[in-house]
């Protein structure tokens, strides 16, 4: 690729589009002259005059549609920050179309689409980059750093809870947009996976609260995970208008103490003591894994996730999802 610029083409104007499209005007802004590495050229959207106002914004080019926006000429890399339902098809006529893509998680609502997309970008040669910033977020990375301090985990607790009242009519309620809850909250299981290595088997239970077909008001799921190390994992995804205290909270407990992860606060537990953990901030992670792909297209610098690991993530995801349609454990496929 000419080190010189990377032309980008951005489907989506939400939260994770704007994060982005700062990240890329960021990057034009610190380059000098000839260094550029980045240049936001077009943008789609699903709104017309939200989609105009964000062109604006970013100084960019409105396009009609995606599937025009993909298929430009002077577009090198395209960024997918659109509703879950519709990444796998972006994904797919972008890659067809000689691009390099950047999708947020899930890269696609089911198993078999998924498996395509990451042979056709091997076939093309181009790359499929599929965010997953959980893994360097503070939490995740203090993690890292302070497990080996307790030994071999036996038993993990993640839950995230997220009272709305009144529920929000969004995309993130639609069972067809978002899709299953622990697919398309892919990242819950990402950071065990990430952590923690194979899952053999997950038995999970769901439950939703609906006023309408479409979108429901509030939606409560809880996976248990067995892993092939003899870890059992318990997983809590729960939204909406009938959840009352909000958490996000992650527990490790080992032979030899524990890891306790309250919001943004973190203890490492001993026998004989409590002590704090030092957390990173969450800040800036869209921009860190924005700049992690410019240096990776234009200097080969290595990315901190594969599509094959976020791969194997969504096997895990549509084992849960298997689970609680028939109420059996579901084993995970290989």
């Amino acid at each position: 690729m000419d080190e010189t610029k990377v032309r980008i083409g951005l489907v989506g104007t939400g939260y994770a589009a704007k994060l982005r499209a700062e990240a890329l005007m960021d990057d034009q802004r610190f380059s000098k002259g000839d260094a550029t590495r980045s240049h936001l050229v077009a943008v789609a959207g699903n709104t017309p005059a939200k989609t105009v106002a964000f062109a604006e914004e970013f100084q960019c080019q409105v396009m009609d549609s995606w599937t025009e926006l993909v298929t430009r000429d002077d577009i090198d890399l395209v960024i997918i920050c659109t509703v879950n339902r519709d990444h796998g098809a972006i994904a797919e006529l972008a890659l067809s179309s000689g691009k390099h893509v950047i999708v947020e998680y899930p890269l696609a609502l089911s198993v078999p689409e998924a498996e395509k997309l990451i042979a056709l970008a091997k076939t093309q040669n181009k790359l499929l980059h599929v965010e997953h910033i959980e893994l360097l977020g503070g939490v995740h990375q203090a993690l890292k750093k302070n497990l080996p301090k307790v030994g071999q985990p036996f038993f993990v607790r993640y839950n995230t809870i997220k009272p709305e009242h009144p529920t929000p009519h969004r995309w993130t309620y639609s069972h067809e947009l978002f899709g299953f809850p622990l697919i398309g909250a892919l990242s819950r299981l990402h950071r065990l996976t990430d952590l923690f290595g194979q899952v053999l088997t997950v038995n999970c239970h769901n439950r939703f609260w609906a006023r309408q077909t479409e979108y429901y008001q509030s939606c409560f799921c809880v996976a248990q995970l067995s892993f092939s190390s003899g870890l059992l994992a318990q997983v809590i995804y729960a939204k909406g208008e009938t959840m009352w205290q909000p958490e996000r909270r992650f527990e490790a407990h080992a032979e030899n103490g524990g890891l306790i992860f309250d919001g943004n606060t973190g203890v490492l537990i001993k026998a004989q003591e409590t002590t704090p953990i030092e957390i990173g901030s969450r800040r800036g992670l869209f921009a860190k894994d924005t700049n992690m792909v410019l240096k990776h297209l234009c200097d080969g610098t290595p990315l901190y996730v594969t599509p094959e690991e976020s791969l194997y993530t969504l096997k895990v995801a549509d084992a849960a999802r298997r689970s609680a349609e028939t109420g059996l454990t579901a084993v995970v496929d290989e």
